[in-house]
Order: C-alpha cells, then structure tokens, then sequence
C-alpha cells in the first residue's frame, strides 16, 4: 500500500514539473512574440531560445526561434556574422522538420534563405519538395521558374558579350558551336522553368510577374533558334506575354483605385 502511494508521488511531483517546465517554455514564447512584434530581434531569439530549452518538443517556440534568426539575416550581405545567422535559421527550420517533416512554413524559409543565398540548385530542391506537399503553392512554382532564368542568364548574357552582341542586336545567335552549347546545357532548365511559371498561371491567371518571366525566357530562347523566322515567332510569343502583363497590372491598379480604405468597391460613373 505504501509502495503504491510513493508511486503515486513520484509520478504526481513528475507531471508537475513536465506543467512547471512547459509553463515556463509558454511564458517565453509571449515575451519573444511581444519582442518579435517591436521588431526586437535578438531579445527575441534570447526568449524563444529559452523556450526550446524549457520545451524542446514545443514546435511554436522552435519555428519562431528560426524566424527570428532568419529577420536578422541581411540578403546578399556577405559576412561571417550574416552567413552564421543563415546557418542558425537553417539548422532551428531543420529541427522542425525532425519533428514535422510537411511544415510548409519551415520548407519556404529554408527554400527561401538558399534562394537569398543565390545557391540555386538547393533553393530549386526545397521549392520542390513545397510544391509537392502543397500543389497549389503559386509562389513556390513561380520561385522555379525565376531560379531557371537566375541559372540561364548569366551564361546568355556572356555569350552574346563575347560574340560582341549588342543587347538591341537581334537574334538568333549566329555562331553555331556557341548556340548548340547553350541549348544542349541550358534548353531543359529553360523549358522547366516555363512549366513552373505555367503551373503558376494555373493556380492564378492573374500573376504578372510569372508572366514578365514567361517573356524573359522566351524572348532569351529565342536566341537558340535554328532560324530567323522560328525566332521571330518566339519573340512574338514574349511580346504577348508583355502585353499580357501590362493589361493585368493595369486591371489591378484600377480595382485598387476604386476601393475606398475599407475595402469597399466605389461606385463607378454610369
């Protein structure tokens, strides 16, 4: 009888402190969020942090740690302090999925701080693996189709520079070796970043700016053509996506300006 009783406490005095431990971790993660919120960001990681500590299975506390690491990562900066707080946010997103391995919020960041980092195949990789939990993430297939055209333009533009190609020169490019290089290398990533953007449009007909990338690789494609009038027709494929692009911008633009500050449609003159 005794023995059953000191089970008992141990087991009691052990669910307390699980409570104590985890009420702690919560008291934590409201003093990052509110630090969070005024845009305090090292205080905030310094109380996340502590909540992980308190809760290492507590995912809120763990996700808004990386967050916060992540604000404080400065694009294109490239020094030892920047690249440190890339690799904290990276590896606190990766703990999170050891514990979720679908957390569509960890996936896109991680996607996101490679594709900041300019480390296209990585940031390529974690945008598939998004759109293959949530197909209809727009942003994702957009984020494809604008890491091919990152990949391709570089070699495109060289190439016409050292053919002495002006950027208002006409195509297709003429050396022979030249174009066939680039289209053996480059025409598969140019072709699944135009499906990407494709897929986009699916998802939202209205994405202009899938539809400025539509123009830019097929305009830039257009210079791999094997004659004048197959390049001609891809360029006027781009100019209709331009076209394209302007109206919807400008459709958006309109129903903006028609909106009072509430959301509210104005009345339009009959």
């Amino acid at each position: 009888m005794r023995k059953s009783i000191l089970v008992l406490f141990v087991a009691g005095a052990a669910l307390l402190a699980t409570g104590c431990t985890q009420l702690r971790a919560r008291n934590e993660l409201n003093k990052g969020v509110q630090a969070f919120k005024s845009a305090q960001y090292s205080d905030a990681v310094e109380s996340f942090k502590k909540a992980v500590e308190y809760d290492p299975n507590f995912p809120t506390a763990r996700l808004y740690l990386a967050t916060a690491y992540m604000q404080q990562y400065i694009p294109g900066a490239d020094s030892p302090e920047n690249n440190q707080m890339a690799q904290a946010a990276h590896d606190q997103f990766m703990k999170v999925l050891e514990q979720n391995p679908n957390d569509k919020v960890a996936i896109a960041s991680i996607a996101s701080l490679y594709l900041n980092q300019k480390k296209w195949d990585d940031a390529q990789k974690w945008y598939e693996k998004l759109t293959a939990i949530n197909p209809s993430d727009k942003d994702a297939f957009y984020s494809v189709g604008f890491i091919a055209w990152s990949k391709w333009y570089p070699a495109y533009g060289t190439a016409r520079a050292n053919l002495g190609m002006k950027q208002e020169d006409p195509g297709p490019i003429k050396d022979k070796k030249v174009k066939d290089e680039l289209k053996a290398k480059y025409g598969p990533v140019i072709d699944y970043g135009l499906q990407s953007l494709d897929k986009a449009l699916q998802i939202d007909p209205q994405d202009d700016d899938a539809m400025a990338y539509e123009n830019l690789l097929i305009r830039e494609r257009a210079d791999l053509a094997d004659s004048k009038q197959e390049y001609e027709q891809q360029v006027k494929i781009a100019d209709d996506w331009v076209q394209k692009a302007l109206a919807t911008k400008k459709a958006k633009a309109e129903k903006k300006a028609n909106q009072t500050p509430g959301g509210i449609v104005a009345d339009t003159p009959k």
